[in-house]
């Protein structure tokens, strides 16, 4: 006998990452949870896109998909930019939302979900490693469009 709750059911299909084949861009990290009773399962799903002018974007637009049918909630738990370069097969993380008010690291292996061939390098710079950063390095991110690294 299947025991599984619709909410479960709907959360085992969500894409745990979906973001831009390629650019900098806003990604948010948000924690899906279960409105159903008894039903305490959650999972955590990267979105990030270019189209997006503010994290919250991003935000309302994937939380009200997956409120839509009321077995999901969404909270949002942290958020940055991406640089993916798919050439280089690389996956830059850095930054946060100044909005959202923290740093929340997203994890190099939910990112490689993204490239299913496992050949991707991701890095994901924290605000501590970010004011650590050389001269060199903070010129280079200061190229990038919505860079936040710190002067150096």
């Amino acid at each position: 006998m299947c025991t599984q709750t619709r909410a479960a059911a709907l959360m085992a299909n969500i894409p745990r990452v979906d973001i831009d084949p390629s650019g900098v861009f806003k990604y948010v990290l948000i924690r899906v949870h279960s409105k159903e009773e008894g039903d305490d399962s959650e999972i955590d799903i990267v979105r990030g896109y270019g189209w997006a002018e503010y994290h919250a974007d991003i935000y309302d637009k994937v939380s009200e998909e997956l409120e839509k049918g009321g077995h999901l909630d969404c909270e949002c738990i942290g958020g940055g930019r991406i640089n993916h370069d798919p050439q280089a097969k690389k996956i830059h993380v850095y930054g946060y939302s100044i909005k959202l008010q923290k740093e929340v690291t997203v994890g190099p292996q939910r990112l490689r979900a993204a490239d299913p061939s496992g050949g991707t390098e991701v890095e994901d710079v924290s605000l501590e490693e970010l004011g650590s950063r050389s001269a060199a390095d903070s010129a280079l991110c200061h190229r990038l469009p919505g860079c936040d690294m710190p002067d150096a």
